[in-house]
């Protein structure tokens, strides 16, 4: 059965006389958004930005999902669910069809960026004995990995980093060593009992994740090389940054890294109408999304419109020009 648009539905309504004027330009359906595990960060987000579609639109009805990346974006591509939370540079993997992906999706549209500054943070236990990546490949050292879940940018970001060092999983494994993939929560809890030396991720700094774990173990952060960071800038999209010195108290140097983006996106067949409601109402109440969560506590509206290597869907660009974000 073919899925209803927001707008269709308010106008059947109309057509019937069952719809307040104070309520004429609000969505009546329910608008399902589908982000990361409950509990992180992706979660806190994708709520408060259901509390701007809510507060814009008072006859919507908001539901959050929890996912992983790569199925969100086969369920907003496909018309399952309507707005969806991933790296911008895993949208840039499945545009091209590329692992995870099995064929391109080619029909999703940004409509804004939620965090520009998803920073990779490589942790190693302390007593692991590991001072470099270049020091695993020498040894041949078992190591044991916390990447993230399957199907995540983070996930396959944290194999290509090891590549980008002539390392392989399979290399990691022949040494006896393991690659655990497991949500955040789950890889820090392995790691301070002891059942991981290594665990990479992508998130915002500094992390209260982090900040949290690594009261109870000592670890150190490992940085990337200006040639590895070369080589996954081709590969992923990504660009250079670097986790000021000081950012976490066991981390006294400035650390080079990588990083990508974090955007909320749509199909590109949802209405012009409807991608610039929700524009609208993360544009309007920026305050409270700034307020929501860390993720976005040092952004300005303006950053909102930046989701490259996405494009923006239509509809929220003509929302962001509106308002003045974009010439």
């Amino acid at each position: 059965m073919k899925r209803l648009t927001f707008t269709t539905l308010v106008a059947a309504a109309l057509a019937l006389g069952a719809v307040p004027a104070a309520a004429q330009t609000a969505p009546a359906k329910k608008i399902t958004l589908t982000g990361g595990s409950v509990g992180g960060a992706w979660s806190a987000i994708g709520n408060a930005i259901g509390e701007t579609i809510r507060r814009e639109s008072p006859g919507a009805a908001f539901g959050y999902e929890p996912g992983r990346e790569a199925a969100n974006i086969q369920l907003v591509s496909t018309g399952k669910v309507e707005l969806g939370i991933a790296h911008a540079q895993l949208v840039k993997r499945a545009q091209a069809g590329e692992e995870p992906f099995k064929a391109p999706v080619t029909n999703l549209r940004a409509i804004a960026l939620i965090d520009p500054k998803a920073a990779v943070q490589i942790l190693v236990r302390e007593d692991a004995g590991i001072d470099s990546f270049e020091s695993v490949l020498a040894a041949k050292k078992p190591v044991r990995v916390a990447l993230n879940q399957r199907g995540t940018l983070m996930a396959v970001t944290g194999e290509e980093v090891f590549k980008a060092y002539g390392i392989t999983a399979k290399d990691i494994e022949a040494w006896g060593g393991r690659i655990h993939n497991v949500d955040y929560n789950a890889g820090l809890e392995m790691m301070k009992n002891g059942q991981v030396d290594v665990i990479i991720n992508m998130l915002a700094f500094p992390s209260g994740q982090i900040n949290n774990a690594t009261r109870e173990m000592k670890v150190k952060m490992l940085g990337i090389s200006p040639e590895a960071t070369a080589k996954l800038g081709a590969l992923l999209g990504t660009a250079p940054i670097t986790v000021p010195a000081g950012t976490y108290a066991f981390q006294s140097a400035a650390v080079p890294t990588i990083t990508g983006s974090v955007v909320l996106f749509a199909s590109a067949e949802m209405k012009d109408e409807d991608a610039a409601l929700i524009a609208n109402g993360m544009i309007k109440h920026f305050d409270y999304l700034r307020q929501a969560h860390a993720m976005m506590a040092k952004l300005e509206p303006v950053n909102l419109t930046q989701t490259a290597p996405l494009a923006l869907h239509p509809g929220a660009e003509a929302a962001y020009r509106k308002a003045g974000l974009l010439k």
